[in-house]
């Protein structure tokens, strides 16, 4: 019996033991479209073993034969299938429409989409490389709801970006937001290749990016750049484009025909003198005798078809314990201003992460960027704009000239050259710019997935070498450079960051929460040395050099820096209940060295509840997921100056006893600033309708900036000085829509769209009226109900037509009016034209942005199309404004056509006589113009080669593709583009469509 028993116990023994064998399973992995996925994440269910699917979708992992194996992919639904004894599982994922299970980037952390209470928006990877641009957040154009960004034609220029409008006044490079790469703080990611990025979030509202402190007030954007995966063979990727950039909307200008009606009807003798001068020097046109024989279009003879070209090289990959990714890439610009303006960029890119054991991990990331600028003479564009079509680019009669025989409006009888080549041939402006990016990181694991401890260390250390290069000429006597100068100047900055995190995570019951602490240091450090040159050996570049020129100016040194130090303390909860109920708070102290109050303490918290979990919504069957979320939270702003301000004297002479005596008063206007705070609260709803094949996310937010610094008068002494008293609010309503849908296993198809709007309102002016803005004759004002700087002037009602209407106008009669002299609005009705009828014009605040995406799958074509625009803001057209300083140039073509030159013939424009008049002059709508615009942003047609063969070789998976970035924008504005950074246009760099050819191979 003993041994039947013995036996019997070894029997369960062998089958148990034999039951829970591992198996050896291997599948491949698809999509809807039975296309294999690269890099398809496979492991055993409660367990670290796991794998990743090859170039062919195909997988091999051990598992016991009851386990189940769990498949996830980035945009696709994760699945869980049981082994049941099965060596061979073979699956097709299902896209993930909604996103809700996706996990996401937020400070110091990830979270998934569905346990957001914050606003925040991602952008994928494959949307961001369609964009041919040397710099990322040109790729967001259009693509995230309350993001502006205006971009910058210029070779290796950043667009400038705004979040939800600008809290802080103007002009002193506090608008942007925070950039976080792979945890490191940047103010600028000018050095990044778009395809080494994995993910893109922007943090819209206080609550999301408070975590970060006095550096986010504006809005932050993390990225991630590209990891390798674990057990995954080497995966070698190639992607790259070449193309050429068009300016597109060229702004005609009045040519020499238009020019010299204008100039005959102005009533100049000067004026009329010139065009004989010009006929006198270059003949008459055989078409029309009484115009010169010369009409250059300038801004034809400065521009040019321009390449740009970008190839990037990675491979990544890991094993059980190991996952890495190296990387080059290699990016050039070239200008469409044909001079010596390009940009080119070198990068050199590595990621591992190695874990040691179970519970200690570390790695890092390392980027080597080398860029060359060469900056273009900006007032090239200024030049041309005036410079008269009655003059060629070259004068062979002007032998005066050196070293070119350039043409001279001079030598026609006008004040100034008016040829920009010069100027664009004889300088050389180039700055190079080397940065070293690290960031390493140790972490621990004390309680297996429940308590972890993380340190990161991270540097950013930028060299920037600056050489200005303006070699002497000689055109004509007043147009000149005596002096060959070289300017140099070096520049170093130093970031260092140390951040310590502990991260407690635990689910118990319905409850699941997860705690966060952490600590900061950061330490900044940059200086400057600058000085010129002049007189050196010019022929040679190698002699352009300070040490070999006859004078060095004393007054041209600068020396400069700064240190400035940072701790912060900072700890977040998140807590949901049954996935239903939602909260989350982070609390935040900053201590500065750079301001007197050294300590801000900023709190944030926010609410959410998925009522689509309750039990009542369960038969609303067009419902798959329905979220309330609320969030309010403070946050500082340290992108505002310390202190500023200086101590005066004055000479006074005054009389005493009827005897002058003379004396000094002396006066402080010293600030002492600290940070500005935000405080903001939102409101949103996040959807998924109709089985996932639409997804709604709607916001409505109110920022207020308190402590605003601004200008206030001194009552006594005079003058202003900057303190923290104002306040300015920023609100809005987002709306982003997504709908998805496949027609046939072939055939699929998406629709997107984003719309938002922005009301920027000043508050509070410390008792003050207003603050004044821009120049006297181009006024700007901050009032307190209206937008900031916004403009101000006078409002054109039309132009006075025939004599009897001048006459029947007392205004008209009192101010020497005639026929073809605008007709401005009496707003207070006191009969008379004067300051006090100055109201705003509008400002360059887009009250309204949207943008929609189309994208078509059939097979292996695809076909993707971006637009947007915006309407509300203004443009002050400054370069019209010219006119009150130089009366003898040229003017746009629009002008010229539908100027005033006869009763009826225009009641917007002025007559050719009455733009030289002061009263047409002042500030008004007539320089103020509608910025509203639509563009077609973005058309990509693909082709995809997957497992394909040539006599028999099966070669690499490709994709290739043509794209034409920017290729239409329409607008009324008389200018190259609408996007103007600050609303006034005086000589804006063209935004050029660009067309080009990409490839995107995978070994």
């Amino acid at each position: 019996m003993r041994l039947l028993l013995s036996n019997l116990i070894l029997l369960l023994f062998s089958i148990s033991v034999f039951a829970q064998s591992s198996t050896n399973i291997t599948g491949i992995v698809t999509d809807q479209s039975e296309m294999p996925l690269i890099g398809v994440t496979v492991f055993v269910k409660g367990t670290t073993s796991g794998t990743v699917t090859d170039i062919d979708g195909s997988y091999s992992i051990e598992a016991l034969s009851n386990a189940t194996l769990v498949y996830s992919f980035i945009g696709m639904k994760t699945q869980e299938i049981p082994v049941n004894n099965q060596t061979l599982i073979n699956v097709s994922l299902l896209e993930s429409t909604t996103g809700l299970d996706e996990v996401v980037v937020i400070g110091y952390g990830k979270m998934s989409v569905k346990d957001l209470t914050s606003s925040i928006t991602t952008v994928k990877s494959e949307d961001l490389v369609k964009t041919p641009s040397g710099n990322v957040m040109q790729s967001l154009q259009g693509k995230v709801a309350g993001l502006q960004v205006i971009s910058s034609g210029a070779p290796g220029e950043s667009p400038t970006i705004r979040l939800r409008g600008i809290g802080s006044y103007p002009g002193h490079g506090n608008e942007g937001p925070l950039y976080v790469v792979d945890g490191v703080f940047y103010d600028n990611i000018d050095f990044l290749n778009t395809a080494d990025i994995e993910s893109t979030s922007v943090l819209k509202d206080a609550s999301a990016a408070a975590i970060y402190g006095v550096r986010a007030a504006n809005g932050v954007v993390l990225i991630e750049t590209k990891s390798g995966k674990r057990n995954q063979k080497a995966q070698i990727n190639y992607n790259g484009y070449y193309g050429y950039q068009v300016a597109q909307n060229v702004l005609k200008m009045a040519n020499a025909e238009q020019y010299t009606n204008m100039a005959l009807e102005s009533g100049s003798a000067a004026d009329e003198q010139f065009i004989l001068n010009a006929m006198q020097r270059y003949g008459r046109s055989r078409i029309n005798p009484n115009v010169p024989n010369v009409n250059t279009d300038w801004y034809d003879e400065i521009m040019r078809t321009a390449a740009i070209q970008n190839h990037s090289l990675s491979v990544s990959g890991g094993n059980e314990n190991t996952t890495y990714s190296i990387g080059t890439s290699f990016f050039t610009q070239e200008g469409v201003l044909n001079m010596k303006n390009e940009y080119e960029r070198f990068n050199l890119r590595s990621k591992i992460d190695f874990q040691a054991n179970e519970w200690f991990t570390i790695g890092g990331n390392i980027i080597l960027s080398n860029s060359t600028k060469y900056e273009p003479e900006s007032a090239a564009w200024n030049v041309a704009y005036f410079a008269v079509p009655i003059m060629p680019v070259y004068d062979e009669l002007n032998t005066a000239a050196s070293p070119t025989r350039y043409a001279s409006a001079e030598d026609l009888g006008y004040r100034g050259g008016k040829n920009p080549f010069p100027t664009m041939d004889l300088s050389e402006n180039r700055i190079r710019t080397k940065k070293v990016l690290a960031n390493f990181y140790a972490k621990l694991d004390l309680i297996p997935k429940k308590l972890n401890f993380k340190t990161t260390y991270s540097q950013d250390f930028t060299s920037q070498e600056g050489r200005f290069v303006d070699l002497a000429y000689f055109v004509s006597t007043n147009f000149k450079r005596t002096d060959d100068s070289v300017q140099k100047n070096s520049q170093t900055t130093t970031n260092q960051t140390w951040d310590n995190i502990l991260t407690y995570t635990d689910s118990f019951g319905g409850h699941n929460f997860t705690l966060m602490a952490g600590s900061s240091y950061r330490d900044e450090t940059w200086n400057y040395l600058s000085a010129t040159g002049l007189n050196f050996p010019s022929g040679l570049e190698e002699n352009w050099y300070i040490s070999k020129s006859k004078s060095k100016p004393s007054d041209s040194v600068n020396d400069d820096g700064r240190k400035q130090y940072g701790m912060s303390y900072f700890g977040r909860m998140s807590y949901n209940f049954n996935n239903k109920y939602l909260l989350y708070g982070t609390m935040r102290a900053d201590g500065s060295s750079k301001y007197q109050e050294k300590w801000g303490y900023f709190p944030t918290v926010g609410a959410g509840w998925v009522i689509s979990e309750e039990n009542f919504m369960k038969d609303v069957e067009f419902i798959d997921f329905l979220k309330f979320r609320a969030s309010w939270g403070k946050l500082g702003n340290n992108k505002i100056a310390a202190s500023d301000g200086a101590n005066s004297t004055n000479v006074v002479t005054t009389a005493i006893d009827g005897v002058l005596v003379s004396g000094t008063t002396t006066s402080s206007t010293y600030s002492s600033l600290k940070w500005e705070v935000t405080e903001e609260t939102n409101f949103g709803v996040t959807t998924t309708l109709l089985a996932n094949r639409l997804s709604v996310d709607a916001d409505y937010y109110i920022r207020d900036t308190k402590n605003a610094v601004i200008d206030v008068t001194n009552p006594l002494i005079g003058g202003t000085v900057r303190k923290n008293v104002g306040e300015i609010r920023n609100s809005g309503f987002e709306l982003a829509l997504n709908w998805s849908d496949n027609i046939t296993k072939d055939l699929k198809y998406s629709i997107g769209a984003n719309v938002s709007t922005l009301k920027n309102e000043v508050r509070d002016l410390f008792g003050q009226p207003y603050i004044d803005g821009g120049q006297a004759e181009f006024r700007q004002r901050s009032i307190v109900g209206e937008p900031l700087l916004a403009f101000f002037g006078r409002e054109v009602v039309g132009v006075y037509q025939n004599e009897a209407e001048v006459a029947a106008d007392p205004v008209a009669v009192e101010n020497g009016l005639a026929p073809g002299d605008l007709k401005y609005k009496d707003q207070n009705k006191d009969g008379k034209i004067d300051d006090d009828d100055r109201v705003v014009l509008g400002s360059y605040f887009p009250n309204f942005m949207y943008g929609a995406n189309l994208g078509i799958t059939y097979k292996n074509w695809e076909f993707t199309m971006n637009i947007l625009g915006q309407t509300g803001n203004k443009i002050l057209n400054r370069k019209r404004g010219e006119l009150i300083w130089t009366n003898d140039s040229n003017l746009d073509a629009d002008l010229a056509k539908n100027r005033w030159h006869g009763e009826g013939t225009s009641n917007k424009y002025p007559s050719s006589a009455g733009l030289r008049k002061g009263w047409n002059q002042k500030m008004s709508d007539y320089f103020v113009e509608d910025g509203s615009y639509f563009r077609i942003q973005n058309i990509q047609v693909a082709y995809n080669l997957r497992q394909k063969a040539v006599f028999g070789v099966k070669v690499p998976d490709a994709r290739i593709s043509f794209t034409a970035d920017r290729p239409l924008t329409v607008f009324s504005y008389n200018g190259f583009n609408p996007e103007v950074e600050n609303g006034i246009d005086t000589q804006t760099y063209p935004i050029p469509a660009v067309y080009t050819l990409g490839l995107n191979v995978n070994f």
